[in-house]
Order: C-alpha cells, then structure tokens, then sequence
C-alpha cells in the first residue's frame, strides 16, 4: 500500500490510494473504457519525480525501526524523521538545517502504540500495518495555496484521477482554533462546495502523541 500525504508544516487534507499489488486509474476522459496499470514502483517514482521537478529534495526511507528516536518503537509516518525540524531541535550543521522543500516514500509500520492499526486490518481497504507513506514537504516555504495546487495538478494531470470523483476535507474549527476557511477558499478554486467537507479535531487532525496539559 502506499498512502499518498500532502503536508505543510502541520497536517493537510490527505486522500489514501491503495492496492495490494497494483494501482489501476482510469483515463481522465472515462469515455474509453481503457485503463492504465500503475504498478506501486510507477506511482511511487511518479510521485517523487513531480516533486523534485518541483525543487523538492528527496529524503530517503529512514529505518523501520528507528535508531536514533527512543520515544519510537516502530517509524509509523513519513515525517517522522523530520521531528528535529518539527521539534525545533536540529542540528544547524546538519542538512535538515537548510532544507526548505522535500519529498519522501518512508516505510511505516503501526502494530502498537496509539496509532495501531490491527484492529482496522481487514475492515476496510486502507489500513495496513505495514506501508509506505508518500510525502511532500515544505519548512517555512510554500504553505497551503501551492500545496492544494500540486495535489491537484498530481492527481488529475499526472495521475489522471477523475475530478468528479475527488473531495477535498478541511478543519471545521472547534473551541480552541478557528475553521480553516483559506484551506477550504483554496479548493474551491477546483471543486464544487458539495464535494468539499468540514471536519472535526477527530477526522482532520493527526497526533503523534497527547501533549499533557500545564
């Protein structure tokens, strides 16, 4: 499997794509009838070549069990080796230092801790305990108007997803911050309103960790 993520210094509306094997995507138009397999190496390698053409740096996959991160057991999403950036905590000689854009296909694995996926296993076709998880990135450059746009022109123009079969999510806001309306304002410069859904802390936001209160 392969979950496809956009993100921008904190989490953006993400839409998963999977497969056991294969990926199959059908003709933009729809009026043929044909379809174009898109094995998982075509998409993967597709993904990344957009985003380099994009000037974004490529991050190899980091170990599945991470060598340097002891609150880890497993690595369970793609921007976990990006904490130090996150964290404000990274090395000023390190190349994290100066990176600006990146892109990423990092092997994940939740079989514990709080996001583990065992029991959705088998419920649905997109939860796994073991998958790549494909990422871009900006710290500090581009923020949601161009991420909304690479997703959108990666998913209908390269990938050649249908549009009339896209949504789009956003946060609706909830006590503590307010609704996400330049986010939503941005899509829908692509879709109509009907296909572009308000949702809670629950369903648009993901933690890593509960961060105890003072």
């Amino acid at each position: 499997m392969i979950l496809v993520v956009s993100t921008v210094r904190s989490f953006l509306p993400k839409r998963a794509i999977s497969s056991s094997t294969n990926f199959r995507f059908r003709s933009l138009s729809g009026t043929t009838g044909d379809e174009t397999e898109w094995p998982t190496d075509k998409v993967r390698s597709t993904f990344i070549e957009f985003f380099q053409e994009r000037d974004h740096v490529m991050q190899p996959s980091s170990p599945s069990a991470p060598l340097n991160d002891p609150t880890l057991l497993f690595t369970n999403a793609g921007m976990n080796q990006f904490k130090p950036i996150f964290l404000g905590q990274v090395d000023p000689s390190s190349p994290l230092a100066t990176l600006k854009r990146a892109c990423n296909s990092q092997k994940c694995i939740r079989a514990g801790g709080k996001h583990n996926d065992l029991e959705d296993v088998g419920r649905d076709t997109y939860h796994h305990t073991f998958f790549e998880m494909l990422g871009s990135w900006s710290f500090g450059d581009y923020f949601k108007k161009e991420a909304i746009d690479n997703a959108w022109t990666l998913l209908t123009k390269v990938y050649k997803l249908d549009p009339d079969r896209l949504y789009a999510t956003y946060f609706e806001g909830d006590e503590n911050v307010e609704e996400d309306t330049e986010a939503r304002d941005f899509w829908l410069q692509y879709l109509p309103s009907e296909r572009i859904i308000g949702c809670s802390a629950k369903d648009n936001f993901w933690e890593v960790s509960t961060i105890p209160k003072l």
